[in-house]
C-alpha cells in the first residue's frame, strides 16, 4: 500500500469516527456501558465484514486466523474503547478530549523506545501543534474534570497508543483481527458491568438502533479502516492522522443539530486541522 493510499484510509476512518458526538446526542436514555454492549457488537460484526471482504476468505477461516499479535492488539483496543467512555462518564467531554490528545506524544516515545522509529522533523512539530490544537479547543472546560475521569482518558490514551506500536512492529497486511477481538473485549467486559452495577441490558429499539448504527458505520468502519492503514505508516503519524476526529466531531454536529461552537472549538480546530496537514504533506515515502 502507498503512503497516500494509507493517509486517505487513517483520514477517513477519522471522519467517520467523528459522527460519534452527533449520535451520542440524539440517544434517549441508554447509559455509556449499554450503548458499549451492543455497540461494540455491532463493530466486531462490520470488522469481520471488511476483514472477509479484503482477505476473501471465509469466516471460519477468518476466525480460525488469530495469533497473539492479535489478542495483544484487541486487548488493548478493548480497554481503550471502554476507558474512552468511562472517562466521559467521570469528568467533562473537554478534559477527556485534552488527555486523549496524548496519544500521538506516547506512541512516537513507545515507537522509538521498543522498535526504533524515530519520529521526523516534521512529525515533531505536528504533535506540538496537535496539542496546542486541542488544548484551545477545550481551555474552557479544562478546570472543572474530576480526577477519577481524566486518569480513565490517560489510561485510553496509552492503550491506543501502544495497540498502534503493536501494530507497527508486527508488519501484518492489516490488524483487522485484533480490531475484531477488541469488539468482542469490550462487548464482553461492559456486559458485566452493566449487570453487575449498571443498568442491564435492556435499552429502547431507538437507543438500540443508534447504538448498533455507531457500532457498525462509524466507530466499526472507521477503526477498521485505520487498523487497516497502521501497518503502512509510523504509530506517532497515525495518531496525529486520526486527530481529525477531534476536529470533524463538532462539525457533524453543527451540521446535523445546528449545535452552535465556540471560537475557541474553531481557532483550536484549525490548528489540529494544520497539524494534520502538515503530516499527511510531511514525506512522499512509501511503506510496504
Amino acid at each position: 500500500m502507498t503512503r497516500s493510499a494509507a493517509i486517505s484510509l487513517v483520514l477517513t476512518g477519522g471522519v467517520l469516527m467523528g459522527m460519534v458526538g452527533l449520535i451520542l446526542r440524539l440517544m434517549e436514555s441508554a447509559d455509556g456501558f449499554q450503548v458499549l454492549v451492543y455497540r461494540s457488537f455491532a463493530l466486531s460484526a462490520m470488522v469481520m465484514l471488511v476483514a472477509c471482504l479484503r482477505r476473501r476468505i471465509g469466516v471460519v477461516r477468518f476466525l480460525k486466523s488469530f495469533d497473539k499479535w492479535d489478542v495483544a492488539v484487541g486487548f488493548l483496543l478493548g480497554l481503550a474503547f471502554s476507558f474512552y467512555v468511562y472517562a466521559l462518564l467521570n469528568t467533562n467531554i473537554a478534559s477527556a478530549l485534552f488527555i486523549l490528545s496524548s496519544a500521538p506524544i506516547f506512541a512516537a516515545i513507545m515507537a522509538w523506545v521498543f522498535i526504533g522509529e524515530k519520529p521526523s522533523q516534521i512529525t515533531y512539530i505536528a504533535l506540538f501543534l496537535a496539542v496546542v490544537g486541542v488544548g484551545v479547543m477545550v481551555k474552557d472546560g479544562l478546570d472543572t474534570g474530576g480526577i477519577l475521569g481524566n486518569i480513565y482518558a490517560l489510561v485510553s490514551a496509552f492503550c491506543f497508543a501502544s495497540m498502534l506500536v503493536i501494530i507497527r512492529y508486527t508488519k501484518k497486511e492489516d490488524a483487522l483481527g485484533g480490531t475484531f477481538l477488541g469488539g468482542v473485549f469490550a462487548c464482553g467486559l461492559n456486559a458485566i458491568v452493566a449487570i453487575a452495577i449498571g443498568s442491564g441490558l435492556a435499552i429502547s429499539g431507538w437507543d438500540l438502533g443508534l447504538s448498533l448504527f455507531m457500532g457498525a458505520f462509524t466507530i466499526g468502519l472507521g477503526i477498521a479502516l485505520v487498523t487497516w492503514a497502521a501497518s503502512y505508516l509510523p504509530a506517532s503519524e497515525v495518531s496525529i492522522l486520526v486527530l481529525i476526529e477531534s476536529v470533524t466531531g463538532p462539525i457533524w454536529v453543527w451540521i446535523f443539530l445546528n449545535e452552535g461552537t465556540t471560537v475557541s472549538t474553531l481557532i483550536g480546530g484549525a490548528i489540529v486541522l494544520g497539524a494534520v496537514v502538515l503530516q499527511t504533506l510531511g514525506a512522499g515515502k512509501r511503506f510496504s
